[in-house]
């Protein structure tokens, strides 16, 4: 059996981005406003050195919601992934749900399955990966993150920062850390 860790985009992986239109920080709605925290390559290649698949988790709404157009999502999302093969090939795996229960997109609006916190798309990859949920983390900085790894039994780190703070209320994680770059040492020393 083989070990991941799932990890949420958004808040972890890049910054979140300011919306004037809504007043709050968000994924990132248009290629050119997607960046990687400078950390990153470093993260998931520590992750790798330790036996870890690296798995990409993210809700992506923003289509679902009207705020962006879903070639926009996938040419981000093909920017993480092009950076993943510049850098042998850091992520195993990307998991997107485009849906909102509240959306405006007709065939992208409901509830689905593979929205966290629901577990489909951790089960998909216990599948295609033989894991060991147990031997799992998920890393995330909303509840929905942390109930997802929580439902699927594996352990779960909460990045605390400021801008994902509404999104967080009484969801207890088993651990807590700052960034990405904290949450995989206390993965590496507790593996």
């Amino acid at each position: 059996m083989n070990k991941a860790v799932f990890l949420d985009r958004d808040g972890v992986i890049n910054p979140l981005v300011y919306n004037l239109m809504t007043g709050a920080y968000e994924s990132p709605h248009m290629p050119e406003d997607f960046s990687l925290y400078p950390y990153v390559e470093r993260a998931l290649r520590r992750l790798k050195d330790a036996g870890f698949l690296n798995i990409i988790v993210s809700n992506q709404p923003s289509f679902a919601k009207g705020k962006t157009s879903l070639e926009n999502i996938q040419e981000i999302e093909k920017m993480l992934s092009d950076f993943s093969k510049e850098h042998g090939e850091l992520i195993d795996a990307a998991y997107y749900c485009y849906h909102h229960p509240n959306g405006i997109v007709p065939a992208y609006t409901g509830n689905c399955s593979c929205r966290k916190p629901g577990t489909l798309f951790l089960q998909q990859a216990a599948k295609r990966f033989l894991l060991n949920a147990s031997k799992c983390w998920l890393i995330g900085d909303r509840d929905s993150d942390v109930l997802c790894g929580s439902n699927f039994g594996c352990r779960t780190i909460k990045i605390d920062h400021f801008h994902a703070e509404k999104s967080r209320e009484n969801v207890k994680a088993d651990y807590h850390a700052a960034n990405l770059e904290e949450a995989v040492n206390q993965i590496i020393k507790g593996d």
